[in-house]
């Protein structure tokens, strides 16, 4: 049976941060939490906006679930679920000049 997943069901996650500087062991924090969100398979949209895409709720909240766990001391974090439909009507500038939202994954196929 072949299933194709719905630009409904699949999500994207979305990790909002703003974590304090003002001293080396605070850098250090910071700079550990966006290598793990890098590690974890999330990719930079801004500085402390990192995202990635998921093919269903289980997997989201698995990665939830280790954000969680690395989350720095001190400073605020914040982490948006929404599907790809919802994704997909993102408008994004560069400057004054507005930019297409980029490709959205193809979507899998399951046997």
């Amino acid at each position: 049976m072949l299933n194709q997943l719905s630009s409904y069901r699949i999500l994207w996650i979305q990790v909002l941060f703003d974590l304090p500087v003002g001293n080396e062991k605070q850098r250090k924090s910071a700079t550990k939490f966006r290598n793990s969100l890098l590690d974890l398979g999330f990719e930079m949209a801004q500085f402390s906006v990192y995202q990635k895409f998921c093919n269903g709720t289980e997997i989201a909240e698995k990665y939830i679930k280790q954000i969680e766990k690395i989350v720095p001391e001190s400073g605020k974090v914040h982490i948006l679920k929404f599907t790809d439909k919802q994704y997909e009507n993102m408008i994004t500038f560069n400057g004054r000049a507005e930019k297409k939202s980029p490709k959205n994954p193809e979507q899998y196929e399951l046997f």
